[in-house]
């Protein structure tokens, strides 16, 4: 692979977390819409969870499933959001791009989340194979 393909690679991870810190500040903000900050939740969510809609151990459409989520996530979030609040909140990421934001309830969240998704779904096999 070319250093030049190397390094567009790395500036794009490094657009998409200043993204990504964009919307936590987004989401925290207390001017933007409810409907933004569901979307900007949901990407924040689905972007750190450790489990993706594909596994990422199928060829091409396990990483397909996170340049495409994600991006139309960051998108539809910006859309729903006024124009000057995302702007801000982008020039705020920016400038705080070295600090990530420590969101322990987050993570917890998400973890109680697939606990709970994982015991239906033992549940229902179990019930499934007594019938």
């Amino acid at each position: 692979m070319s250093k030049l393909v190397k390094l567009v690679r790395a500036a794009d991870r490094a657009r998409l977390a200043t993204y990504l810190i964009a919307l936590w500040k987004l989401f925290k903000h207390p001017q933007t819409p409810r409907s933004a900050k569901l979307v900007a939740i949901a990407v924040l969510a689905y972007a750190v969870s450790p489990i993706d809609l594909i596994p990422d151990f199928i060829p091409v459409l396990g990483q397909l499933d996170d340049l495409v989520l994600v991006p139309l996530g960051v998108a539809l979030a910006v859309r729903l959001t006024p124009r000057p609040l995302w702007e801000a909140r982008l020039r705020e990421a920016e400038a705080s791009r070295d600090k990530l934001p420590r969101i322990l309830w987050g993570a917890g969240v998400i973890v109680v989340l697939w606990l709970v998704l994982f015991g239906l779904f033992v549940w229902w096999a179990a019930s499934a194979l007594v019938s």
